[in-house]
């Protein structure tokens, strides 16, 4: 019948009426959860566009490791700052989102794009009260990871990889690598300007 809700019981693969967020598992208590989460949807979020160094400080303010002239925009949300290390000057584009249930590090001069997904939590889908698992996620310096990608919990990109737009990203990336597609694949080594000068990049 239409409109008709469906109500059925489980059937053996998950039961989300048994699901509890383990004690702990935030790593702050959930007032200040929720304060964050609301200096997020205002002082955070509707601040003008050069305010940098305000939302450093706020950031700085519920734990997070901010480094020198990082670039975050009003739109990026995070979910537990406390749990991100933002490196020397990295930038987090528009909407990009840190979905920091687990540890996240973003290294120096490494940039997030506009709507990319950083995500360091999942769900232990063999158990059938589903529940939350943190897995660490680092992004070591000199990455891009381009517009519109997602990196799956777990997952360590190495320093100076490119990771093509739209991508996903479900295996670790050697460092220097260009990838690209879903899941995403090596496509070719990323050149780099000292390169070509006879360094060393990866040093």
């Amino acid at each position: 019948m239409r409109g008709q809700s469906i109500d059925q019981k489980p059937q053996g693969y998950q039961d989300l009426s048994r699901f509890r967020v383990p004690r702990g598992f935030r790593g702050r208590g959930p007032i200040i959860t929720l304060v964050w989460q609301l200096v997020q949807a205002t002082l955070f979020g509707l601040s003008p566009q050069p305010c940098y160094g305000w939302r450093r400080f706020l950031l700085s303010v519920f734990g997070a490791k901010v480094g020198r002239g990082v670039l975050i925009r009003s739109s990026a949300r995070v979910t537990y700052p406390w749990k991100v290390n933002f490196g020397d000057y990295c930038w987090i584009g528009d909407n990009a989102e840190i979905y920091s249930l687990g540890p996240i590090t973003i290294g120096a001069h490494a940039v997030i794009s506009q709507r990319s997904y950083i995500c360091a939590g999942s769900h232990d889908f063999n158990d059938i009260t589903f529940p939350l698992v943190a897995r660490p996620v680092i992004i070591e310096p000199e990455v891009w990871v381009a517009t519109r990608c997602f990196v799956a919990p777990g997952v360590t990109i190495g320093r100076g990889a490119l990771v093509a737009a739209q991508s996903t990203v479900l295996t670790d990336v050697p460092a220097g690598m260009i990838v690209a597609g879903s899941p995403a694949r090596m496509v070719r080594e990323r050149r780099s300007p000292a390169s070509k000068l006879g360094l060393d990049p990866k040093q």
